[in-house]
């Protein structure tokens, strides 16, 4: 069994006091980091070159690195848990070309960090894979060349986005693809395989438990954390969490941007890694998981 590491989203960077601040004149801050903030978390950013884990010798840490570049510095069978939601521009906030890719571009992107993530996951993990209609056929073929889809979810997505408007019909939902490494896993705290018997029940709330149309949660927040740009609800995470992982499983988010996983992750009890490549959602991520 792997040594237990010591949980501490504030990092053993951030326990040294620097020398001396990083800023002192009244600058305008990042938004929502305050100059405070900027001195305390700056200097704490660590990269993917300080990826540096084992089986043996995991640890918790918030990355600023490409989520592909990321997973494949993680040791191979070490995670239980992938909850995904990958950019529509994965080349968003670095130094390579801020040009839109193109669709097939896009295809092999997806195809790369998906594959690095079938290699990262233990025999029985599972990852979530969040995306809007347009995609979503695309991760259903992509999932299939590597893990055992499971299910789509589909639930109320009410976010306004940037696309045009549309002549007819107007998009409410978004999906939740739910894939597995094997056909052994665990599903709500039970042992899933090929020999697993369904119960047979006629209770009305057995079958609600179970079903893959999430139409209670919507694109709004009502839990305890404040919801920030690119959080999804805060039951949805929760219910992905407890349907597959346990206190102390490694949780993996490979496009963090301002933590709001991550967070889920940590006060549920879960070891969370997170990776973020724009260097602004890094520090509001630190700092909000940090406090959480």
């Amino acid at each position: 069994m792997n040594p237990e590491p010591v949980i501490n989203f504030s990092m053993a960077a951030l326990e040294k006091e620097p020398g001396s601040p990083l800023f002192t004149t009244p600058l305008e801050p990042y938004q929502g980091l305050t100059i405070a903030d900027l001195n305390r978390y700056l200097p704490a950013i660590q990269r993917v070159e300080d990826i540096k884990l084992t089986r043996e010798r995991m640890h918790e840490g918030l990355f600023l690195a490409d989520g592909k570049e990321g997973l494949a510095r993680l040791p191979a069978e070490s995670i239980d848990l992938i909850i995904a939601d990958p950019p529509e521009n994965p080349v968003r906030g670095t130094e390579q070309s801020r040009g839109a890719l193109t669709l097939q571009q896009y295809y092999h992107w997806n195809k790369s960090w998906l594959e690095e993530s079938y290699r990262v996951l233990k025999p029985t993990g599972a990852i979530y894979l969040l995306c809007e209609w347009r995609f979503s056929g695309m991760y259903q073929a992509l999932l299939n060349d590597f893990f055992q889809v499971q299910t789509r979810i589909t639930w109320r997505c009410s976010r306004k986005t940037k696309t045009p408007k549309t002549a007819t019909w107007v998009n409410a939902l978004a999906d939740i693809w739910f894939a597995t490494k094997s056909h052994e896993f665990m599903f709500n705290k039970k042992p899933v395989g090929h020999k697993t018997e369904v119960e047979n029940t006629t209770e009305p709330t057995d079958r609600k438990e179970i079903t893959n149309f999430w139409a209670d949660i919507i694109d709004m927040q009502a839990g305890t954390i404040g919801k920030v740009e690119g959080d999804k609800p805060e039951q949805l995470i929760q219910r992905i969490l407890e349907a597959s992982s346990f206190k102390l499983n490694w949780v993996v988010d490979p496009f963090m941007r301002n933590g709001g996983i991550g967070i889920l992750a940590k006060k549920s009890g879960r070891r969370f890694i997170g990776f973020e490549v724009d260097q602004d959602r890094l520090l509001m991520a630190m700092k909000r998981i940090d406090q959480a």
